[in-house]
């Protein structure tokens, strides 16, 4: 009685009661397994002989009509047992011998191929393909593999390629060019010392084969990562790639794609975006769908981009308390009764269904759909890849089981998607399920090993893994971390597993570090104390060995999804937060009043999570001032620019830090000038125009210490095509959907890079000698250095010719800018200015707090 109460707990009442107990449900005892298991090939009796034979002996199928996938039979697989998985080979024997085409339709490919890049170290490039196939579960099938090989890109002084119409064009040359994976050795044309005959004495020109790597399989999709290790050369190289044996359901797509890594001495170049999806209830139609990926489409075409940097909702799952399985959640009028809300298993599995669903529907829609195999991506999250404002409400509010329940299925579903990792045990465990130990459960183990799969502790975790979502599932556990993540120093308040913070060089002289800003988030912390001194030990760690060697680092890209030097909105949060709002609270909670004024969640107002979010929200005052001084501490103690990127906020705009004008600094020698390049959203809707003159009214500027300022810059000096976005006094925010690019200009030998100066020789955005004296600058509000002069739509930088083809160091960017939103082709307008290298002269700037200040605990929220 007490085993059958116990299978009803973990697998619902309606559980077959003549199953096995086992978690491998339908798996016959070992010792029947031994005996009944096939024999090896070419083993006792002749087993493989007799394979043969019926397979040669098999009558094919009549011809199939149009739309049919070819034969019903499948040949034999001598060897291959269910319950133990197929008979294996280890090293090179392990790939396929002989690929099949794409005829044949091995595996119906449900999304993908989706190209991430991870690292690069010791002059090799890191990165990884996904595909994800229908079907799956503890079913044992030969992985897929990938075929590569590599070409000169053929980039010309002009720094165009060779025009790619789609994927699967054919590369600049059919030789291969570079080893992959340790497989084979390379001739490279500028170093004439180096060999085209692999180490064994067979030639490199064949194509390198990858055999894929099983993430995670349950019965509807099954995840497969092939590895990628390339080595850097002295000129850029050409990666073209495909995988035999794929159906795809979409007769446009197939399996073939190309991609672009730098030569030794180059820096990527950048494409960044941010809110890549529409928020619910937006007329798609309406916005040209996600247009602007055509123009980035079209701006890979001339120039290839090598890296394309992902700033947060790289995926809108809001839908999930619409039209989703949280409809009947967010149906409960009283904030309190959804607070106190299960999430049992039956509404955890329709989640995960919706999840993953809505990744395979999104990523596979064009032209996003392209962009994914065709340009590395680099990517951190924010709310909306979870559920729009996770982390923001209420901490009792946050500790619910239903956001608790979600935090953990969005989790696994990024790491998965977005970063080709198998999800950790903490994505299976909800806050419901029954203590283990209370029903006489061992821990669960995992099926490839003895040892129980690790566990996160947290106060509100559960002791181990759910049996019942790993039903007939089958989970990778990863041997190790990749170098390129930083991990956090404890699980999340919400997200019960640890932060992944990023660090990775962007080519020779870029290097990029994106914090995770959402997994550890509270209403009054982004990031904990401690994950801080971690993070910032890992960077003087990896700055230091730079700047110790043959090629330092001169600009580091700091990803924060949010902007940091942006206007400040404190007034706006002090109303939504008034004491004054509490009978209007009550008659919402009660009757519904205020409609959409009051969000679904929590009950508070509904911009009041978008505006905790923000660094700039006084809840966030100190942890901003901590984390700016700590990048300021960096740049003066390794001489390196720091620029910031953000999104979040739906329109472009670009903020600034730098000294207060009275120290007479010269930009390019001035450690606190950190330049915030805004950029959002490249598919969801901009606000209305009402609030962006608004916020480009509040640009005041602001003293975030003694002897720093910051303010907005002046780039928007006219609207983009012919419609009107803002008001004729606004040149600092620009309501329309946007995406950026970033370029580093080759410094020539010598070259000192001094366009930065203020006062001193340098050369403008347009490329015209400027007077050896330039005016003394008043304040923030004007250009402070040369690259600031005529920044906008004349600047060099927003010129496709000249952008990135100056020679001092700086960085060129550019804000594309939608001209009109009914245009399907996605055509942008340009706009620019250069950062320049920092060469710094001074005394390292280490006075600044060792460690971050102490936060207010979550667990003590008195925000309510």
């Amino acid at each position: 009685m007490a085993d059958h109460y116990r299978d009803n707990v973990l697998h619902g009442s309606e559980h077959d009661t003549y199953a096995s107990s086992t978690r491998w449900r339908h798996q016959e005892s070992s010792s029947f397994a031994r005996h009944a298991r096939p024999r090896a090939p070419d083993g006792r009796d002749g087993s493989q002989d007799l394979t043969v034979f019926l397979n040669s002996s098999r009558v094919d199928a009549p011809p199939q009509t149009s739309g049919s996938t070819g034969p019903r039979h499948a040949p034999l697989s001598a060897g291959d047992d269910i319950a133990h998985g197929p008979a294996t080979v280890s090293g090179e024997d392990a790939v396929m011998t002989e690929l099949p085409s794409v005829g044949q339709g091995i595996l119906e490919v449900k999304c993908g191929p989706l190209l991430n890049y991870r690292r690069m170290e010791n002059e090799t490039w890191y990165g990884s393909v996904l595909i994800v196939t229908k079907g799956g579960g503890l079913f044992e099938r030969p992985p897929p593999v990938l075929v590569i090989t590599a070409s000169p890109a053929n980039i010309g002084s002009s720094g165009h390629a060779p025009a790619i119409d789609g994927p699967g064009q054919e590369a600049a040359s059919n030789e291969p060019y570079a080893a992959f994976n340790g497989n084979s050795s390379f001739h490279d044309p500028a170093r004439p010392g180096t060999s085209n005959e692999a180490p064994n004495g067979t030639s490199s020109t064949e194509d390198t084969k990858i055999t894929a790597t099983k993430l995670y399989s349950d019965p509807n999709n099954t995840f497969w990562r092939f590895d990628l290790i390339v080595p850097l050369l002295d000129v850029e190289i050409r990666c073209d790639y495909s995988i035999p044996g794929l159906s795809f359901p979409d007769s446009k797509k197939t399996d073939k794609n190309s991609f672009y890594i730098p030569a030794i001495s180059d820096s990527m170049r950048i494409m960044f975006h941010s809110c890549n999806g529409f928020s619910v209830g937006t007329d798609e139609d309406a916005w040209s769908g996600a247009a602007l990926w055509n123009d980035v489409q079209r701006f890979h075409k001339t120039t290839p981009f090598h890296v394309m940097l992902g700033g947060g909702d790289q995926i809108y799952n809001d839908g999930i308390r619409v039209y989703g399985p949280l409809r009947e959640w967010t149906d409960i009028g009283n904030p309190m009764k959804r607070q106190k809300y299960p999430f049992p298993e039956e509404m955890r599995r329709r989640c995960d269904d919706y999840y993953v669903n809505n990744y395979i529907r999104w990523y596979g829609t064009e032209p996003f759909a392209t962009a994914n195999g065709q340009i590395p991506q680099l990517n951190l999250w924010d709310d909306h890849d979870i559920i729009d404002g996770f982390g923001s409400y209420t901490d009792e509010f946050m500790r619910c089981s239903v956001f608790r329940g979600i935090g953990g299925v969005a989790n696994k579903y990024y790491l998965l998607f977005q970063h080709h990792l198998a999800p950790p045990a903490t994505s299976f465990t909800t806050a419901d399920k029954p203590q283990r130990k209370q029903l006489g459960l061992a821990p669960t183990r995992s099926r490839e090993s003895e040892e129980p799969r690790p566990t996160t502790a947290s106060t509100n975790a559960t002791s181990g893994p759910d049996a019942r979502q790993l039903e007939n599932t089958y989970v990778l556990q990863e041997k190790e971390i990749d170098s390129s993540y930083i991990i956090g120093a404890k699980p999340g308040p919400y997200v019960v597993d640890h932060s992944r913070s990023i660090y990775a060089r962007l080519g020779a002289r870029i290097a990029f570090f994106g914090i995770d800003a959402r997994t550890e988030r509270t209403r009054h912390q982004v990031n904990y104390p401690e994950t801080y001194d971690i993070i910032f030990s890992r960077l003087r760690k990896e700055l230091g060995a730079a700047k110790n060697s043959s090629s330092p680092i001169h600009h580091l890209i700091v990803l924060l999804g949010i902007p940091i030097a942006y206007p400040r909105l404190t007034w706006l949060e002090n109303i939504f937060s008034s004491p004054l709002l509490g009978p209007l609270k009550f008659l919402n909670k009660r009757f519904g009043f205020g409609g959409g004024f009051f969000n679904h969640f929590d009950g508070n107002v509904d911009l009041l999570d978008d505006l905790d979010d923000h660094y700039t929200a006084r809840t966030h005052k100190k942890e901003r001032l901590f984390l700016v001084q700590q990048l300021q501490a960096l740049a003066s103690e390794f001489s390196v620019r720091i620029s910031i990127l953000g999104g979040d906020v739906h329109l472009a705009a670009m903020g600034r830090f730098y000294s207060n004008p009275k120290l007479n600094i010269p930009v390019s020698n001035d450690h606190r000038y950190m330049a915030n390049v805004v950029s959002s959203a490249i598919v969801n809707k901009p606000p209305p125009q009402a609030v962006a003159n608004l916020l480009a009214r509040r640009n005041k500027i602001h003293h975030l210490d003694h002897d720093t300022d910051e303010t907005l810059i002046k780039l928007f000096d006219k609207d983009p095509g012919k419609t009107c976005k803002t008001s004729s006094s606004n040149h600092v925010t620009m309501p329309s959907r946007n995406w950026a690019q970033i370029t580093e200009n080759k410094a020539l030998e010598g070259h000192n890079g001094t366009n930065g100066h203020v006062n001193g020789n340098g050369v403008n955005g347009t490329g015209e000698a400027q007077p050896k004296t330039l005016p003394h600058t008043k304040n923030g509000h004007e250009w402070i250095h040369a690259g600031e002069v005529d920044a906008g739509t004349t600047h060099k930088a927003a010129n496709a010719t000249h952008h990135g083809r100056d020679h001092d160091g700086s960085l060129h960017v550019c804000i594309h800018v939608e001209k009109d939103q009914h245009d399907a082709s996605g055509q942008t307008q340009g706009y620019g200015v250069s950062i320049p290298k920092l060469i710094y002269t001074g005394a390292a700037n280490l006075h600044v707090k060792a460690h971050a200040p102490e936060l207010v605990d979550a667990h003590h929220d008195n925000s309510k």
